[in-house]
């Protein structure tokens, strides 16, 4: 595992952007987004509505809420966006469109299933300290309009790949065959997840530590390794 600790800096850091630079045009070309209200622009927006959808539940938001949180009136949100649906939709995407990107990159690499493992778990902690409130809105989503079946299916696929990718290492004789490969999974990433409700890194090297810990724990245990 010696041979990812020289991009670690960069996987807790960076997303890997598309090789084509035209690819990413040609994206923003096919999807643009409204032009933003004078003084208040979707970004700010968004992150009060996450705020928002966190504390009441999406369900229980209003667009009135939403009004009264912002200071703003309701026409004002609809000059951003169409509905409470669509801010959803562009607040939970935040997490997965990362999440893709980690997932896409860890593909294109070269090394045993473990290294790749570890690339993929410090990678995820550091999509969820880079991007906290919106991967604690996405683990909050539960099914119940299409916006959040889309964004479980995104989130299943995610899942799914690091199913595989230990089934793999169990394979190649690296990953303890005595435990189904999607439990392992799960696991996991309930380990990651669970840095939402308590981890506050503020620094780069804080991010570090605590990716450190979260692979050490999960791949080597709490036994000492020093001790017989």
């Amino acid at each position: 595992m010696d041979g990812l600790d020289g991009e670690r800096r960069g996987i807790l850091f960076t997303m890997s952007r598309s090789p084509d630079p035209a690819a990413d045009e040609s994206a923003v070309i096919a999807a643009p987004r409204r032009r933003g209200r004078p003084g208040y622009d979707l970004d700010s927006l968004l992150a009060t509505t996450v705020d928002v959808f966190i504390q009441k539940g999406f369900d229980g938001t209003s667009m009135e809420d939403l009004s009264q949180r912002l200071g703003i009136s309701k026409s004002a949100i609809y000059h951003h966006v169409t509905s409470k649906n669509e801010l959803l939709d562009i607040a939970v995407n935040r997490a997965l469109d990362d999440l893709g990107e980690v997932m896409e990159l860890n593909r294109r690499l070269t090394t045993n299933p473990v290294d790749r493992l570890e690339h993929l778990i410090r990678a995820s902690v550091g999509v969820l300290v880079a991007r906290k409130p919106f991967v604690t809105l996405l683990l909050r989503v539960r099914g119940n309009t299409d916006v959040e079946r889309r964004a479980l299916q995104r989130r299943k696929a995610f899942d799914q790949y690091c199913a595989d990718l230990v089934a793999e290492g169990v394979a190649v004789g690296l990953v303890r065959p005595d435990i189904d490969p999607t439990i392992t999974a799960r696991l996991l990433f309930g380990m990651v997840n669970s840095l939402i409700d308590w981890a506050r890194p503020q620094t780069e090297a804080e991010v570090m530590a605590l990716s450190d810990a979260v692979w050490g724990l999960a791949f080597e245990g709490m036994h000492h390794p020093f001790h017989p």
